[in-house]
């Protein structure tokens, strides 16, 4: 029966199923609503008519599943709609599109963009709104960054860090975010102890960075002699425990 428990159970549990094998698939298209529940929302701007690399589109407001990331179909039904659109005599209408970062989703437009992809466009036309995140919005993430990218939200929210330090911002590991905001809320607090006086978080984060994280990192890259592809895992590895 079709309104059995079992039944319902099974359905369930496929979807489980479903969405577990995604968060593993690399080339599984990004959906906004979760990586905005990750990443965190602040504002959102108009930014108009203009040209968008193709290869940033890697998402979309609520068609994942029809599509991979590099917009080839995953859905046979999605054939006639492909067809029609390929065979249109004159210029496609622009596409619209959501912007996070370096992210762009697609809110109208699935197959324009499935086509210019298979026809190796670089760029195309599109109607594009930006929103602004807590968390820096990386082409490369997939599904499987956003618990890593949901604990640097978190992080952010306590130590606020200049937009410009935080684009360069990765941890793989979403336990280390927290250990980080309890050793930048706990250096703070031992600047108070000596008298000094910080007025606010963001404060506490940019006198945090230069003054504490930046002559760490200097000082292991010096004596290691190693280059390290970011700042925040050299402190995280050797700032934490062994400076």
């Amino acid at each position: 029966m079709g309104d059995s428990f079992g039944s319902a159970w099974w359905q369930g549990y496929a979807t489980r199923l479903r969405r577990i094998a995604a968060a593993r698939d690399p080339l599984a298209l990004m959906p906004l609503d979760q990586t905005l529940a990750a990443l965190g929302r602040t504002a959102e701007t108009y930014e108009g008519l203009r040209k968008v690399p193709v290869d940033g589109v890697v998402g979309s407001l609520a068609r994942a599943e029809d599509f991979d990331r590099l917009f080839r179909p995953r859905n046979r039904a999605l054939r006639d709609r492909w067809r029609a659109i390929a065979d249109a005599v004159g210029e496609l209408p622009p596409v619209r599109l959501v912007r996070l970062g370096d992210m762009y989703f697609v809110e109208d437009g699935h197959h324009r963009i499935a086509l210019a992809r298979a026809r190796g466009a670089e760029a195309v036309l599109a109607e594009v709104r930006s929103v602004c995140t807590v968390a820096f919005a990386m082409r490369c993430l997939t599904l499987a960054d956003l618990p890593s990218k949901r604990a640097e939200r978190m992080f952010l929210e306590r130590v606020p860090l200049a937009d410009a330090d935080r684009t360069d911002l990765w941890l793989d590991d979403p336990a280390d975010w927290f250990r980080l905001a309890d050793s930048a809320e706990a250096w703070g607090f031992r600047q108070t102890l000596r008298g000094r006086v910080l007025r606010d978080r963001a404060e506490l984060a940019r006198a945090w960075w230069h003054e504490e994280v930046r002559p760490v990192v200097e000082r292991v890259r010096n004596r290691e002699s190693v280059a390290a592809p970011r700042e925040i895992a050299v402190y995280v590895s050797y700032g934490l425990d062994h400076v």
